[in-house]
């Protein structure tokens, strides 16, 4: 009995060490492309205690025939990986105004998440976030419907 209660304090107390310190806030761009469209997002993150957070991006991205312009909240967990090397993963939503050359505007809802490795500078006195991700979402409505997906480089000042 007195092993596994010291078994169990062990993994606790690992699990505990590997939970990241998330920045109370941070703000940005998303530098990001989907293989058919690029643009930019203003990127927010809002710290909930020490390994969750909110971030929610306002984004406009296009091509020569199509222009779209939206807004996503994801949900993150993040854990430390070492030093200032996090990853993190989370549960979003998007809704956002699209208009293409072939179709109407429309109004598209999306559900999926998001997972990326980031590093924080903060831990180098400097305090700037720099992420790399991928966001799969699933399109519910709107004239697409279906998976759809992007891949971004996050630039943010933490404080």
């Amino acid at each position: 009995m007195k092993k596994m209660f010291i078994f169990i304090a062990l993994v606790c107390g690992s699990i505990s060490l590997a939970i990241s310190q998330v920045n109370p806030h941070a703000i940005g761009v998303r530098l990001a492309g989907d293989g058919d469209a690029n643009g930019a997002e203003i990127s927010y993150q809002h710290g909930f205690g020490e390994a969750n957070r909110l971030e929610m991006d306002l984004g406009f991205s296009g091509n020569s025939n199509s222009n779209r312009m939206f807004l996503a909240g994801i949900y993150h967990w993040d854990w430390n990986l070492t030093g200032g090397l996090n990853w993190f993963v989370g549960p979003g939503a998007v809704i956002g105004m699209y208009s293409h050359d072939f179709h109407d505007d429309y109004i598209g809802v999306g559900v999926g998440g998001q997972i990326g490795l980031e590093y924080d500078f903060n831990k180098h006195n400097a305090p700037i976030l720099l992420s790399l991700d991928f966001r799969p979402m699933w399109d519910l409505l709107g004239d697409y419907s279906g998976f759809g997906w992007g891949a971004a480089l996050g630039v943010r000042y933490t404080w």
